[in-house]
Formats: C-alpha cells, sequence, structure tokens
C-alpha cells in the first residue's frame, strides 16, 4: 500500500546546494520563471511525442498551454501546465532528493572556487538544477502533479531549510501546477505579482516558447450598446467602457529556427540558447541554416562558450533536439551529431521525418544521415573561420573532446587535425597548429616529434629532449591523456610522420663506436644489476647534457599511458623500460673507473641504482627508495 504522507530530510549535499543557490543567485532573481516555463515546455513536448504513439492518452485536454497566475493578495504565483506530468516515484527522483550523477560534481565545482566568488547562473544550468532558483524567492514551494495516464496525483512541499513532505493529492487532469509563496519585497525589489513586472520576464526570456504562456489579465473593453444607459435623446450616460479580466497570450510562440535568420536579433537568439541549454553564458558561436531542396531540414546550433563540468561523464547528454513540423521528437539526438561535438546546443527540425522514429530507425535512415554529414560539415566550416582569439577559447574549452573525432572518425580525421593545437618546446606557452609546426620544421628535418606526459614544464624540461633541441628541432608537448589515442591513430600529418622522443631510435646522430666498445662490459653489469627494472641499457642518442633517462622500443606504450591506464583501475603487465646512458657525461667514467678497479664495491651498485633514480626523477617519476636516494647524492655533495 502506498504511504499517503512522508516526511524526507534533504541529503547533506543538498542542503549546501540549496543553501548556495538561494545566497549566490540573488541578483539575479528573475532567472526562476524562465526555469519554471522551460520546464513546463518540456513537459509538454514529452505528452506531445508521447501522444503520437499512446492514442488516446490526452482525453479531451488537447489545448496545450503554460498558465501564471498572481495572487497579491496572498503574495503568490503560480506556474501549472498541462505536459507529461510526474509519478510519485519521478517527484522522488527527479524534484525530491535531487538524485542525480552531476550533483557531486557540481558541488566539487564550486569548492573549488575562490572564497571570494559568487556561484554563477550558469553552473546552475549546467547541472539541470534550475527547479530549485525559485527558492531564490520563495519561503514555500508546493508542486501538485499527475502523471499523463495516472488517476493519482501527487503533493510535494518544502521550505528549503533542509526538509519536504510528499503525499497524495486530488488534482483535476494531468500536467504539473508549482506555488510559490513569495517572500516579503524589500524596497527596490520587483513585485512578480506585477503583471508588467512578469510580462516583461516572458518577452525578455520566454517569447519563443512553442506554446502559449497564458494569465489573466485586466482589460478596458467597450459596452456593448444595447447594455450602455442612455438618456431620452439616444446619448450614452456614464461609461462606455468597463474592466474585464481575460487570458491573454504573452509569448509570440514563433518558433526561432523557423524564422529567417536576417529577422532575429543577437538578443533573441542567446535567449533561446538559454531556454534550450539552461546555460547563463552566451554561446560563443552559432549556425543557422535552412536546406531545401532533396535533403529539407532547419538547424540551428550553439557551440558553448564554457565546457560543462560533466562533458566527460558517461551520462552526458548530447545537446541537438529533434523535431518534425515543430513538433518535439526526442532530445539528446546522438544520431545528429558525433561523439566529438557532443557539446554542440540546438535544436535540428526535419519536415519529412516520421514522428513515431525510433533510435534504432535513426541509426538507419539516409534522410538523418545526411543532416548529421551537412551539419559535421557546417561546423568544421565554421570552426576553420573562427579569429585566433575566439577559436583559442573554443580550444581550450572543447580541445580534448575534439580530438576524440581523430581515432573515431576517420573521413574527417584531416579536418580536425588540421584543427588541432598543441603547446611546444618553442611556442612560449601559446598554441599551435600542426601546419604552423610543419611550416617551421627545420631543413632536413623529416618527422613530427612529440612527447606526452602530466605536467607542461616537466616535459619541455625532459631530458629526452636534449639532442631535439641541440638541433633546434621543435616538440609537441601532449599533456592531454586523449593524446596517447591520437598519436596512434594520427600516424602522420601533411606526409610528415609523427614520432615519440620517448620511444624507438631517434636516428638523430650516429653512436661512438669507440665508446660504445669501451663501455660494453659495464653496460651488461649495469643490465644484470637492474634486471628486475629495465630490460635493456644503451648508449643514448638522446641526452646531450644529462647522465640518464628512459625511454622505451618503438612498439611499447609510454609511460604516461601506462600510468593513464593504471589510474583507471585497469591491470598494466610490468612493462620494462630502456634505460639510456650518456657516454659522454664525466660520472659514466668516474663509474667506469670503479668498475674497472672492483667490480664488487658497494659504491658501483649503489651509483647504478642512483643512474636509475635520475631517469626516473627526469621524466617526473618518483624514486622508490628516496631515503636511499639522498644518502647517496649527499655522499656524492661530500666528495665520498
Amino acid at each position: 500500500m502506498t504511504p499517503k504522507a512522508e516526511t524526507h530530510e534533504f541529503k547533506t549535499e543538498v542542503k549546501q546546494l540549496l543553501n548556495l543557490i538561494i545566497n549566490s543567485l540573488y541578483s539575479n532573481k528573475e532567472i526562476f520563471l524562465r526555469e519554471l516555463i522551460s520546464n513546463a515546455s518540456d513537459a509538454i513536448d514529452k505528452v506531445r511525442f508521447k501522444s503520437q504513439t499512446e492514442e488516446g492518452i490526452l482525453g479531451d485536454d488537447t489545448e496545450f498551454k503554460i498558465r501564471i497566475e498572481r495572487d497579491a493578495i496572498r503574495n503568490t504565483l503560480t506556474v501549472e501546465d498541462n505536459g507529461i506530468g510526474m509519478t510519485r516515484e519521478e517527484v522522488m527522483e527527479n524534484i525530491g532528493t535531487i538524485a542525480r550523477s552531476g550533483t557531486a560534481a557540481f558541488l566539487e565545482a564550486v569548492q573549488q572556487l575562490d572564497k571570494e566568488s559568487v556561484l554563477t547562473p550558469e553552473l546552475i544550468g549546467q547541472f539541470g538544477i534550475g527547479f530549485y532558483s525559485a527558492f531564490i524567492v520563495a519561503d514555500k514551494i508546493t508542486l501538485v502533479t499527475r502523471a499523463a495516464g495516472s488517476e493519482q496525483a501527487v503533493l510535494w512541499e518544502s521550505h528549503g531549510d533542509g526538509e519536504f513532505t510528499i503525499s497524495d493529492a486530488e488534482k483535476k487532469g494531468r500536467g504539473t501546477r508549482i506555488t510559490l509563496e513569495l517572500k516579503k519585497k524589500e524596497e527596490g525589489e520587483p513585485d512578480f505579482t506585477d503583471e508588467w513586472t512578469l510580462r516583461g520576464i516572458v518577452k525578455r526570456h520566454s517569447d519563443f516558447v512553442a506554446y502559449p504562456i497564458v494569465m489573466e489579465v485586466e482589460k478596458e473593453e467597450p459596452i456593448p450598446e444595447q447594455e450602455q444607459l442612455k438618456d431620452k435623446d439616444g446619448k450614452p450616460i456614464g461609461k462606455t467602457t468597463r474592466t474585464v479580466v481575460k487570458d491573454e497570450t504573452l509569448n509570440s510562440m514563433k518558433a526561432i529556427w523557423s524564422r529567417n535568420k536576417n529577422e532575429v536579433e543577437d538578443q533573441e537568439y542567446e535567449e533561446f540558447y538559454r531556454h534550450i541549454s539552461h546555460d547563463w553564458n552566451a554561446p560563443l558561436e552559432k549556425i543557422h541554416v535552412k536546406m531545401e531542396g532533396t535533403t529539407e531540414y532547419t538547424a540551428l546550433l550553439y557551440i558553448p562558450s564554457q565546457a560543462p563540468f560533466d562533458v566527460f561523464n558517461p551520462e552526458f547528454q548530447h545537446g541537438v533536439q529533434l523535431y518534425s513540423r515543430r513538433v518535439f521528437i526526442m532530445d539528446d539526438c546522438k544520431e545528429l551529431m558525433p561523439e566529438y561535438f557532443r557539446f554542440v546546443k540546438g535544436v535540428v527540425d526535419a519536415p519529412d521525418l516520421n514522428l513515431n522514429v525510433s533510435r534504432e530507425i535513426l541509426q538507419q535512415d539516409r534522410l538523418v544521415r545526411n543532416i548529421r554529414r551537412n551539419l559535421v560539415k557546417k561546423l568544421f566550416e565554421l570552426l576553420q573561420k573562427m579569429d585566433a582569439e575566439k577559436y583559442e577559447t573554443f580550444w581550450e574549452q572543447f580541445g580534448s573532446v575534439l580530438k576524440v573525432g581523430i581515432y573515431t572518425d576517420h573521413e574527417n580525421q584531416k579536418k580536425i587535425a588540421d584543427l588541432v593545437r598543441y603547446k611546444t618546446t618553442k611556442s612560449d606557452g601559446k598554441w599551435k597548429s600542426l601546419k604552423a609546426y610543419v611550416d617551421d620544421m627545420q631543413p632536413g628535418q623529416e618527422n613530427i616529434y612529440y612527447i606526452t606526459g602530466e605536467n607542461l614544464t616537466a616535459l619541455a624540461n625532459s631530458p629526452l629532449l636534449e639532442q631535439l633541441k641541440s638541433k633546434d628541432y621543435e616538440v609537441l608537448l601532449m599533456t592531454d591523456p586523449i593524446d596517447e589515442w591520437v598519436t596512434q591513430a594520427l600516424t602522420e600529418y601533411e606526409k610528415k610522420p609523427l614520432k615519440s622522443a620517448e620511444k624507438g631510435d631517434l636516428d638523430l646522430d650516429e653512436v661512438d663506436e669507440d665508446k660504445k666498445d669501451l663501455y660494453e662490459t659495464l653496460f651488461k653489469h649495469i643490465r644484470a644489476t637492474l634486471e628486475e627494472k629495465v630490460k635493456e641499457v644503451r648508449p643514448s642518442r638522446r641526452l646531450t647534457e644529462s647522465v640518464a633517462c628512459l625511454s622505451g622500443d618503438a612498439q611499447d606504450i609510454s609511460g604516461y599511458m601506462e600510468k593513464i591506464l593504471k589510474a583507471s583501475g585497469q591491470e598494466v603487465p610490468k612493462t620494462k623500460r630502456v634505460l639510456e646512458l650518456n657516454t659522454s657525461h664525466p660520472v659514466m667514467e668516474k663509474i667506469q673507473e670503479l668498475f674497472e678497479k672492483d667490480k664488487k664495491d658497494p659504491t658501483l651498485d649503489a651509483y647504478v641504482h642512483l643512474l636509475f633514480d635520475l631517469a626516473v626523477i627526469g621524466e617526473g617519476g618518483k624514486v622508490e627508495d628516496p631515503a636511499a636516494f639522498s644518502k647517496q647524492v649527499g655522499n656524492l655533495m661530500a666528495g665520498k
């Protein structure tokens, strides 16, 4: 038996969330109404789509609308829709507990803000918790909802103070009714029961919503002549007009994507973006196209100016909504946008699509494939034409996502490679394209050199790059984990092979055969001493100043890739590295002397382990025995 009434306490993180929302968005109070209207519009979209496959689900209530009711005497504001509604379980999941994967990430992001920073609206929107912005203006929220096809309604109430109550209720018809008991208005603050205040908010933020937003307003209208009082000469006596209360639609309901782009103001584009994305930032760029002919569709796409915090979350939803003749079909339409453009927001309206289309059918639909191909082409053109400053903003926010296409979309790999940017040993901290790198290559340079790792400074100063720097060769510094997969897929650019500075033989200089022969026996001894750690000891063709470094054979995984796999919980087979030693370094002469004098000298063994530790530190790693390393360095400094 379903419990009639229950009181629940918000979880600790939700209490923190509510406190942040209520106190940090104080200067953006009117955003709450936009959020409630957007939620209502989404609910109507869903029931409208569901009605295409479930005959009779609408009953007699087929006129969709969003109603705003204001009561200045009681100081309340109500937003009501006849959308899909919610069951008790859905209320608990969507409203009662904010049981979303994004909540933890949201709080983590907020905690990283400086103490003087305030919670910005874009943080709220990105995590889908705009409903709670109503607590900015309300002392109490009462929600009554009834799911389409259900006879039972649900009542949810909360003062936003740590608890909420949920119980069974009565409601005529499907949909959701949200009533706000408004806080007492302070001097200079907007009155959210005032007709013109509400008109202005709707016009600014929700004019393009596809369903009528109605509100009862007072109007003056003529008194019918037959009802007017007249004198003996038939002339009207007293008033000829009277005040009536009637529903008025506050929004134009013009689907912004269906209008000619020359007729749409920038502000309208921005408000529509906020409507579909719940992002309070203005978009970085937009594309508004209308295609006619064999493939007919209209698209309005946006590139955000800031990446969502959960853009790499496996549950992250694609941002493109699919419509057919302005009838909503689905959001999160992965079939219209490749994975590496999953951050793109917007709407695609394809009039020839069947409203009952399923995701399985979409995957095979030729029209959808053509639309996708055209949209991807448009996005590439947009990115290629961006000015340098704006593109840098894009790259810093979404570069990691775009690079996914390097190894998932072979057809467009070259276009993506053209858009890729890296910092290099010569770029002075600035981003550089692969095309610019190739243009700046030294005479005789055959390869594009790169190195992967976690820390930009450590990579730039890596001993592995000494020989490359001595020849004035530029090296790409790759600090993004995704680059490990990029370099596996992108083996060349402009017919120039990509070559790791860490793996394989760089083939830059010939080995000094005399020194190789001189140190051959010592190197065998070092290899035997370090047999648990290294697979080979070689004279280095990478080093010019440092004494030791660790490298790998061409087919080996890099040290950074090994770290990535281990961090993700994957079992990685123990990989032995190659210890490269600089035979021109004075230290090697000293070790050679020790070796020739007494192969069993403990100092020799200590020096061998010290060489390995120096190589580990040189690539930013941690030595296994810091105490022994410290002692040995101290002895060296003392001349022992």
